[in-house]
């Protein structure tokens, strides 16, 4: 699957809210094409196109930071805000209270784990949004030093990986302690009661979070893989474990190289 039909695919598959966020990859591939094809005397209108052509890239770069920067505001208040619930609920009742707020107690937990999970889907997507956003970019420069016979390519991106969006450890330290604590503090016990927690899950239809979550993850897999023309410019490849419940459960197409 070519580039441009993968990110559409993604785009359709994340958030209605964030479908306008992502590159804007076919409108700068038609100015990539008006670039090369100008004729040599038309050098001025050669010239205008690659104005345009940096002034939208710049923008798009642009965009991808400040949305970036407030979701990532967002996704740490929302997990400081659950540290407090947790701890709340566990003060106040605790998993081995044998009285009446027993049922409280499971309500609330059973509230805390759907946030918790909602959090760590949505924070996978801007993991996810950052990679692919990345990647379109690498693409599109690729395309244009190929097409133009310039050296923008290596220079760009090596201020691309110096930008907010570019740089997601403190999201990923937040997906991994809400992995933490959904298997200590609200564990599951039985196997098969996690794998039916699972199903259900993924029977949300349209924009269900864990779904779209699911679709993330395995674009992540495909984009980052290794290859023959990986550089240090390339992002690091990652393996998800092929028994992993939300992966193995969900009936997905088979992922399909992206070339």
């Amino acid at each position: 699957m070519k580039f441009g039909k993968r990110l559409k695919h993604q785009m359709q598959e994340t958030l209605p809210s964030w479908r306008d966020k992502f590159l804007s990859y076919d409108h700068l591939k038609k100015l990539v094409r008006l670039i090369s094809s100008a004729p040599a005397m038309l050098i001025g209108k050669s010239g205008k196109a690659k104005a345009q052509f940096l002034y939208v890239l710049n923008n798009e770069i642009d965009k991808f930071n400040a949305f970036f920067m407030e979701r990532e505001e967002d996704f740490i208040i929302r997990h400081e805000g659950l540290r407090q619930r947790i701890r709340k609920v566990t003060d106040t009742w605790g998993p081995n209270d044998s009285h009446s707020s027993k049922i409280m107690y499971e309500n609330e937990v059973g509230k805390l784990r759907k946030d918790i999970v909602d959090l760590h889907g949505e924070m996978v997507l801007l993991v996810n949004y950052s990679n692919i956003n990345y990647t379109g970019l690498a693409k599109i420069l690729k395309k244009y030093d190929k097409r133009t016979g310039a050296l923008l390519r290596l220079p760009f991106i090596q201020e691309i990986l110096e930008q907010p969006f570019f740089t997601t450890d403190l999201i990923s330290k937040l997906v991994k302690e809400c992995e933490g604590t959904i298997n200590t503090v609200f564990p599951v016990e039985e196997e098969e009661e996690r794998k039916i927690e699972v199903r259900e899950a993924m029977t949300v239809t349209g924009e269900g979070i864990f779904r779209n979550t699911v679709v993330a993850l395995l674009t992540m897999q495909e984009i980052r893989r290794g290859s023959s023309t990986y550089s240090k410019y390339s992002l690091p490849p990652i393996n998800l474990p092929a028994d992993l419940d939300i992966i193995r459960l969900v009936q997905l197409n088979p992922s399909i190289p992206i070339v």
